[in-house]
């Protein structure tokens, strides 16, 4: 019976194992990525800050007044102004508005501006899954009714929710194709084969399909909450991480399968080698991002744990699957390019080994050059303008809901379209009407509803609600209301929503960064067990960040003219680039650590560099690319991530990587691994053997 069973003793058989079991189980799961629209939360709330004023008062008006209603604003305009017959056709045309099933409330009738050039209506809307339905059968009927020579839009929050919504929606299609076929060029180029590429592809296509589907089960449990904007991230971290770590693992396979003539030995010598690095690159990242469940913006907090999903499903599958298949293959699915047992790798020749006898040579110069380029644009960081941008400069592009935004602020009082709202104890309304009447920036005020002990007050400010002058009105707003003793009066609506989130982002980035720091720190301190080579490099990284932070100010305000940056962009770019941007170091002092303890630490780190160059280079092109592609979604917001994070990771990668840390190792010596001591068996006039070593791992030419 047992030497029946003996095949189940087979390396090779369990590999394929668990190759088919990847696909035939993994591979449906990939329809979850399609369905992820269904649990999505594309609304305002999404994006609130968790405990903030704002959002007290925007459940109290959910629950107490307006009920789940979404209003769509429809703005008419007649450039040499409306006749009495348009705006007699624009009351039959609200009368009809007021008949779709959608509406869900008192369709108001057409409102004239002073001037008499435009008139809007207010169309209440439920605040469900079919509002986007519901927006665009509106369109059509103004469309199809609206008097001839008037022109009109539909804006507002329903209007936004809408036109956002239809940005997101080239996630599941064009994102994904984009970024899939940037990762099969650059792997194609990297790997000069036709089939590592689809099994890599094939890796991170099962890697995405496992997180979409968790994520899809959690998010319909209402355990996470996902937007748009997170699945949009969550796919590009997943083919990143993937590919990064089948990078690794492929180039630590083709180094062993010249060492080692027995393919199952040279897996399992490579999988050894490879999944501490592995392993501490994703722990970093993960945990990273977990860091964001701190935040006190529903939106960074989503994000957390859905990329720290996909990251996960990224690192299982390419320890588990990928060292599986590509056991399976051997040494074909290199093909044309077959590694051949016993003979020098060709990543140690070339412009890497180059620069590594460069920084041999001139490592105190080298270092001390790049530290100052880097300095230098780290000195631009302050520049970067992350105050919050209007809601009419969200998107890239012309969309309608801002045209109609812009439209409707030329006409009317610039905050009508998105009025704050004061909710306070029913018995003090006039006092607190009278109090908002005096606040500097305010145009109107009117009390617009009561239910119980409590009463809502609309008040328009004079500014456009999203601009800069109207949120500095929210400090003296609530101030001035909060002075009205019993009135318990509180201030929200989106100015006050712009106002909370700026503090909370700066809660968040004085919170959270030190944070993400302590854990990278940690898991590299464990992982090289070396406490200043630690701290070098996490003084790098954050130099780096500065530095492409710097860069990127310039850029975006000189070069593209961005009016800005939400507030949490610079907390993302910083997690994603020190969390990912870290992955790079560690792969290389892994290997220098590894190098050092049978050549010493300059040897070691002129071979480590020299035989990492190639792979690294190639896993940061990867990844600058994968996040560029973020670009196709026109959200001035994932531009600007995509711009940041695809920067930094060069720079981390061609820079801090290829130049500083290598020229500060060198240069430091083996003090860099205090208070361990990798190198110190190390025998500098003992020669090493001449031939590939064998396979218990004995030190071999380099």
């Amino acid at each position: 019976m047992a030497r029946g069973l003996g095949w189940l003793r087979r390396p090779l058989v369990w590999a394929a194992v668990v190759t088919a079991l990847w696909i035939i189980v993994g591979g449906p799961l990939g329809s979850y990525q399609g369905r992820l629209a269904e649990v999505q939360e594309n609304d305002t709330a999404a994006f609130l800050p968790a405990d903030a004023e704002a959002t007290q008062v925007a459940e109290l008006d959910e629950d107490r007044f307006a009920g789940d209603v979404l209003p769509a604003v429809v703005v008419f305009e007649r450039d040499d102004g409306l006749t009495e017959s348009d705006l007699a056709a624009l009351t039959d045309l609200s009368e009809r508005l007021g008949q779709l099933p959608q509406t869900d409330g008192e369709v108001s009738p057409p409102i004239p501006s002073d001037d008499g050039v435009a008139a809007q209506v207010v169309v209440p809307l439920a605040d469900n899954d079919q509002v986007s339905d519901a927006v665009q059968e509106i369109r059509e009927l103004v469309g199809a009714s609206a008097p001839a020579e008037v022109t009109a839009y539909l804006t507002g929050p329903a209007g936004f929710a809408t036109d956002l919504g239809s940005a997101f929606g080239d996630i599941d299609t064009l994102l994904l194709a984009v970024t899939a076929a940037v990762v099969a060029v650059i792997l194609v180029i990297v790997y000069r084969s036709p089939i590592l590429p689809l099994v890599v592809l094939l890796g991170a296509g099962l890697a995405l399909g496992t997180a979409s589907a968790a994520v899809y089960a959690l998010a319909r449990a209402d355990l996470i909450l996902l937007n748009g904007q997170s699945q949009g991230i969550m796919l590009i971290l997943v083919f990143g991480a993937a590919t990064d770590y089948a990078l690794l693992m492929v180039a630590r396979y083709r180094e062993e399968l010249r060492n080692h003539q027995d393919r199952v030995t040279a897996i399992r010598v490579a999988w050894r080698r490879a999944v501490g690095p592995i392993l501490a690159s994703g722990s970093t990242v993960i945990l990273a991002l977990l860091a964001l469940l701190l935040s006190e913006l529903n939106s960074n907090r989503g994000l957390g744990p859905v990329a720290a999903i996909g990251v996960t499903a990224a690192l299982l599958v390419m320890l588990t699957y990928l060292p599986a298949i590509l056991l399976v293959l051997g040494r074909v699915g290199f093909w044309p390019f077959q590694p051949r047992y016993g003979t020098a790798a060709a990543e140690r020749r070339g412009a890497w080994e180059w620069l590594a006898n460069l920084i041999g040579r001139r490592a105190r110069l080298v270092w001390v050059l790049t530290l100052l380029v880097l300095a230098g644009f780290a000195a631009m960081a302050p520049q970067f303008k992350a105050d919050g941008v209007p809601q009419t400069e969200f998107f890239l592009g012309e969309v309608e809901a801002v045209t109609g935004q812009e439209v409707l602020g030329q006409h009317f009082p610039a905050g009508a379209a998105a009025p704050t709202i004061v909710i306070a104890n029913v018995d003090y309304v006039d006092q607190v009407v009278a109090a908002v009447q005096q606040v500097p920036g305010v145009a109107e005020v009117r009390p617009d509803a009561e239910d119980g002990d409590l009463a809502r007050i609309s008040v328009t400010l004079a500014e456009p609600a999203d601009s800069e002058a109207a949120i500095a009105t929210i400090d003296p707003l609530r101030d001035a209301v909060r002075g009205v003793d019993g009135a318990e009066a509180l201030v929200g609506g989106q100015t006050a929503v712009d106002a909370d989130t700026r503090v909370a982002a700066e809660r968040d980035r004085a919170v959270i960064i030190p944070i993400a720091l302590a854990i990278v720190f940690v898991i590299i301190a464990w992982l090289l067990r070396a406490v200043v080579v630690t701290a070098l490099l996490l003084a790098s990284v954050v130099l780096s960040f500065l530095a492409t932070l710097g860069a990127s100010a310039l850029v975006f305000n000189h070069v593209f003219n961005f009016p800005g940056a939400d507030p949490s962009v610079p907390l993302f770019a910083f997690i994603f680039l020190v969390a990912l941007g870290v992955d790079y170091s560690i792969f290389l002092l892994t290997r220098v650590r590894e190098e050092a303890g049978k050549v010493g630490t300059r040897e070691g780190v002129r071979i480590g560099l020299s035989v990492t160059g190639r792979v690294i280079t190639s896993a940061g092109v990867v990844l600058a690319a994968t996040f560029s592609a973020l670009s196709v979604i026109p959200i001035l917001f994932l531009a600007q991530i995509a711009f940041i994070v695809a920067l930094g990771v060069l720079v981390d990668t061609m820079v801090v990587r290829s130049l500083l840390i290598p020229g500060l190792c060198h240069d430091i010596g083996r003090k860099i691994w205090w208070p361990s001591r990798p190198d110190s068996g190390h025998d500098p006039h003992r020669k090493l053997a001449t031939g590939p070593g064998p396979d218990d791992g004995s030190p071999r030419q380099q």
